[in-house]
This record gives structure tokens, sequence and C-alpha cells, in this order.
């Protein structure tokens, strides 16, 4: 058994799973869950570079999780940075400034890898998944989609909506203008709307991961709070993401808050329910099932990979 703690660095969230590798099982199982609203990618889209106020937030939350994984003993730290790090023309900088700091080493993975890990990771530990199925990670800065069997990806695309992202490039204000709304829908429509053809094939059997899907999720659900229990599995709806969207888009940030999203999700929770709301929408999907799961448990089960071929 190995013990090891893998490190998502979004654009919005860092996300921290510590988990212990069984390779004789094939088990990942889950010890320690954090997750931390960093707002890495701020004004990335506009300015294509990691702000000195990011880096030092990122540099906090990374020194954080470096004390969590020593005082759980963990053997290594797994950190894969994803689409504000591929976009910030100082990654270079701010991926040699949190070794210093941290001695974590970051890896900026491609669009490409993020889907895989992401995908794999999604259905990590699940039995009696239905295929082909599809993934699709909501994130910040981008959005990810991937459909294909256990056996491997037959299809996955990066494509450049990401609720920070679209947020700051459609919305002036919340609740948005009319016209600000209906902008940023006909992007998110133009963009899937090029990619998404193959995805008809497996429409049936969707998972969603990342903190836009579950926070929609626990919403759903009336939480104030998040409980992963009842979220991980949730099937939700496109009837409660379309009854949710039309609510949102008529709050204020203090009214979205008051729904028991997170500041720091609450500004950007509009613009990522309306990506979800459109993927369903043109795919026909009635249905999802969230996974509390994403690209730190594929980048565990990489780990594991590893070991199980070294035995």
């Amino acid at each position: 058994m190995k013990r090891v703690s893998c490190i998502d660095i979004g654009t919005n969230t860092a996300l921290l799973l510590i988990a212990d590798l069984v390779p004789e099982s094939g088990s990942i199982i889950p010890v320690c869950h954090r997750q931390t609203i960093v707002r890495l990618g701020k004004n990335v889209d506009a300015e294509k570079v990691i702000d000195r106020d990011a880096q030092l937030r990122l540099i906090s939350c990374l020194k954080e999780y470096r004390q969590l994984s020593d005082e759980h003993g963990c053997r290594c730290i797994i950190a894969a940075g994803t689409s504000a790090l591929r976009d910030a023309a100082n990654r270079t900088e701010v991926i040699r400034a949190v070794k210093e700091e941290t001695g974590i080493a970051i890896r900026c993975i491609s669009g490409e890898e993020e889907a895989k890990l992401t995908f794999f990771g999604a259905v990590a530990g699940m039995s009696r998944i239905p295929e082909p199925f599809s993934v699709i990670d909501i994130g910040g800065g981008s959005t990810e989609i991937s459909m294909g069997s256990l056996e491997g990806i037959t299809e996955s695309v990066s494509l450049d909506i990401g609720s920070v992202r679209l947020t700051e490039r459609f919305f002036t204000m919340l609740p948005p203008p009319e016209s600000e709304f209906e902008q940023a829908e006909a992007e998110i429509s133009n963009m899937l709307t090029k990619r998404i053809l193959p995805f008809f094939a497996s429409r049936e059997q969707v998972f969603g991961v990342a903190g836009t899907v579950t926070t929609i999720a626990q919403v759903s659900q009336g939480m104030n709070h998040f409980d992963a229990l009842k979220v991980h599995n949730y099937p939700l709806s496109y009837v409660e993401v379309h009854e949710l969207l039309e609510q949102l888009r008529k709050k204020t940030n203090e009214e979205i808050i008051a729904l028991g999203i997170p500041e720091g999700r609450s500004d950007v929770i509009t613009m990522g329910t309306l990506i979800l709301h459109q993927f369903m929408r043109l795919l026909g999907i009635g249905e999802i099932r969230v996974s509390i799961q994403g690209l730190r448990f594929g980048l565990a089960q990489e780990e594991l990979i590893r070991l199980q071929q070294k035995i």
C-alpha cells in the first residue's frame, strides 16, 4: 500500500485528495479531501498572465496542502495544473515560485491529458458502468468532454468555455443584463455545436464532475451545505438544471450566496450552469450522474497503474 497526495490546480479551485493505493486489489481508498477557492485564473483570459495576488493565494493553499500531506504520511505529492496555467505566459515563473516556496512540483497538463485523467477518475471504483459513457468536466477556464469505455477513450474535446473565463468575458454585473446573457448563451452554443456531434452516441450515460456540477446538485437538493454522500452519484435532471438557471439569471451575488453557494463560486455559478444547460439541451440529455471524483482521482489511478506494473 502507498499513501499519496493528488492535487488538481484549476482555474478557480485547488482540490486535494489523500488516498491509499492498493496495487493488489486495484483500490483507491480516500483518506482526506480538501478544496480551496484560489481563483488562479482571475483575468487570465484577458491578460494572459497569472497576477501576483493569485500566485500568492496558490502558494498559501499549497503550503497548507503540503502540511496536510506530511501529517498524513504521504510518500509523494502529485500536482497537475490545468487551463489557467496552460494559458498563462508566465506559467514557468509561477511553477518555479511554487516549487521554491512549497517543494511541490506542478505538472502543467494539456487539455487532452486533462480530459483523459478526468474521464477515468470520474468512474474510478464504480461498478456496472454502462458503455459507452461520457464525462463532462466544466472548469473555470475550460470544459472537457470525453466518451468511451473502461478500455479507453474514443472521443475527446477540450473547449475554452469555462465559468470564470466566460463570466469575465461577458458579464459586467449580477444579475446579468439580458443582452449579456444572450451573448454568452450564443457563444456557448456555437462552441458546443461545432464539436459535440459524436457524443450523441453516449447521451444516455453521462457523468458530470467538478465544482459547477457538484454545486448544482447540492442546490437542487435544497442543501445549504455540501454533503459528499448526497451529491455523489446524484441523478441531476435537465429540468432541475433549467429551473436553477432561470433562478440564477435573475439573482444578485448576495442572493446566490444565500442559496448556500460559497463566495468564490457564487459569482461564476450562473455561467457554469448555463454551460451545463446548453450541453444537456443540445444533446437532448435528460439526466446526468454527478461524480465528486475527477482529475485528482485520475492522477491517483495513474500512480496506481505504475505501482501495479512494478509488481
